[in-house]
């Protein structure tokens, strides 16, 4: 799906990117002191956040809580899936893409847990942050835009067991193939990485798209919001 890139277009790409450039994320820490104390300031949302739109299939049910149970895979969405964005690059549904990794979670006999992260828009925090509450130490991190990673708590954030930077390329039997792979390092195996394929066009083809939804996503950033726990239902 090739986008039409004009000069309109770009001026006002560029015109956001300077603005968020200028405004810096506080870095995220897991410990207990640091969520006493996020939770005493107030929280800060970006300019140009948009209000999330309730759907009916994703539903948010309270604070996310530390998982115990090592059978659970947390899925960790970024601030604007699903209520803001609905869609991916190439525009498969954020229902349609969940059904999928979880599908594939459920299939290695595991359960997946999702969460919607508010405290960064980057990928792999998201991913750190999941982690950091799932029962068996593994998170997969979603991006509005599609971009994914499977994570492993107590690994550096940019320590991914599996990165997926490409999102075009990705389609639904690659994000269920994502779920089982996260599911299998949740029961302590080591799963060959799930294949992709590399396509040297698709930066070209969606870099000004790309940069629109990570530039929308990023406004959804609420400084020292915690995680919230989300009901999804495919019924």
């Amino acid at each position: 799906m090739a986008q039409e890139i004009n000069e309109d277009l770009l001026r006002n790409i560029i015109r956001d990117v300077i603005a968020e450039t200028q405004q810096v994320d506080k870095p995220i820490s897991f410990s207990e002191s640091t969520a006493t104390a996020t939770a005493e300031v107030p929280h800060e949302t970006k300019p140009g956040a948009e209000a999330e739109r309730p759907v009916d299939w994703f539903k948010h049910v309270g604070v996310a809580k530390q998982g115990y149970s090592r059978d659970e895979v947390v899925i960790a969405v970024a601030p604007a899936f699903a209520e803001v964005l609905d869609h991916n690059l190439t525009g498969i549904s954020h229902k349609e893409i969940l059904r999928q990794v979880i599908a594939g979670i459920e299939e290695e006999g595991l359960k997946a847990r999702v969460i919607k992260v508010y405290r960064t828009s980057d990928v792999s925090f998201c991913g750190s942050e999941g982690d950091h509450l799932s029962g068996s130490g593994i998170a997969i991190a979603i991006q509005s835009k599609g971009t994914t990673i499977i994570h492993q708590k107590d690994q550096e954030p940019l320590s991914n067991l599996e990165l997926f930077p490409q999102a075009p390329v990705l389609d639904g039997d690659t994000y269920r193939a994502i779920g089982k792979n996260a599911a299998q390092y949740a029961k302590g195996m080591s799963p060959s990485p799930v294949p992709t394929v590399n396509d040297q066009m698709a930066r070209v083809q969606y870099q000004a798209l790309s940069a629109l939804m990570h530039i929308k996503e990023t406004k959804q950033v609420v400084v020292g919001k915690p995680a919230e726990e989300i009901e999804v239902n495919f019924n």
